[in-house]
């Protein structure tokens, strides 16, 4: 069994709040989509004082927030919805696995989103934090990025359905954004694993291993992160309690029912692919121990052809007094043609025998 090792992620009091991610040097910031089927309103670089005013109840609020490294501006916002210390912790501390749970009225979700690091073999990874609660959706990112860009334009254009709706499905439809960043990892690490496959028919070099065994890691990785996501969903999923997740509507259970079958298609993949880096491990070792035989093979010919002729050479080479080839005028020359002549026979037995 695989050994469980403390990860310490916070070095604080669990009371004190604190970002445990590597964006320290993102300045938090907060954007607001005020909208419904009629007309969308937006607002930049609110305050968290600016909420009061700026939220409607009768229409959806999205108000997302990139860069944690303010807790205290984290703080205040989460306070406004009555998101308790222990809410705001887990959205800070980013060791945190990805779940699901509900607080006096508040949905929490807490998931990785992953994308592959441009020309490195390693794994990007952030964390992002949901609270959804009546018809306000808060999202928490550790930086600027462009993962919901294309759900903004939905928006302003009216695109699609998602002005009908309520918040529950624009938190579907982030998450959707995120699962489309495994699909676009899996797809990027699967172009450098055929990459890979190519290369192991080349070359036997040891780096080519180290290659294999670092994307097996990232595989994994990726299934780790995906597990809890899946089991997540499946627990939205599957739920028939009235009394839980209050804060999304019955028909849209069926839009988390889909998300729940990507992460199974995500992970059906990735253990193919995994199935795929053990069949160019073992490929690997097979050429290797191919060129080592053909190695081997090599040199047991050659030493079969100076066999016979160190018999002779040893032969001649023994100081005895009557030794009658000594005697002959070409005997020099004579024991060469043999020697040369054994040589030849046995080099054409090879041939036939295809030895070499």
């Amino acid at each position: 069994m695989r050994k469980i090792k403390y990860k310490k992620g916070r070095k604080v009091h669990p009371s004190t709040l604190e970002y445990t991610g590597i964006h320290k040097d993102t300045l938090t910031e907060m954007q607001m989509f005020v909208y419904d089927t009629d007309e969308v309103i937006e607002f930049q670089q609110c305050e968290p004082h600016d909420l009061d005013t700026n939220i409607d109840a009768l229409k959806v609020n999205w108000i997302n927030i990139h860069g944690l490294n303010n807790h205290t501006f984290v703080e205040k916002v989460g306070a406004k919805f009555g998101a308790d210390h222990f809410i705001i912790g887990d959205i800070l501390n980013t060791t945190k696995r990805t779940r699901i749970e509900e607080y006096h009225n508040i949905l929490f979700f807490n998931v990785k989103s992953l994308l592959p690091q441009k020309k490195s073999d390693n794994i990007s990874v952030e964390q992002i934090s949901f609270l959804l609660k009546d018809n306000v959706l808060l999202s928490f990112q550790e930086k600027r990025s462009d993962f919901f860009t294309h759900i903004r334009e939905r928006i302003r254009t009216n695109s699609g359905v998602v002005r009908t709706k309520k918040a529950d499905y624009l938190l579907y439809l982030l998450l959707d954004a995120i699962i489309e960043n495994f699909y676009i990892t899996i797809e990027s690490e699967e172009n450098k694993v055929d990459d890979l496959i190519d290369l192991s028919k080349k070359n036997t070099n040891p780096e080519v291993l180290e290659l294999i065994e670092k994307h097996r890691d990232n595989f994994n990785f990726l299934k780790r992160s995906i597990i809890p996501l899946r089991d997540s969903l499946y627990s939205i999923k599957s739920i028939k309690d009235d009394n839980v997740f209050n804060d999304i509507q019955h028909e849209n259970f069926t839009f988390f029912s889909r998300l729940h079958q990507k992460c199974l298609e995500l992970l059906e993949q990735i253990d193919s692919d995994l199935i795929t880096l053990d069949s160019t491990s073992n490929y690997f070792f097979s050429a290797q121990n191919h060129k080592m035989n053909q190695v081997m093979k090599t040199l047991t010919v050659v030493s079969m052809f100076f066999l016979p002729l160190t018999f002779i050479v040893g032969v001649y080479g023994q100081n005895f007094k009557n030794l009658p080839e000594l005697e002959w005028e070409y005997g020099y020359f004579i024991i060469w043609g043999i020697m040369l002549a054994v040589v030849a026979v046995m080099f054409i037995y090879f041939k036939i025998k295809k030895w070499f």
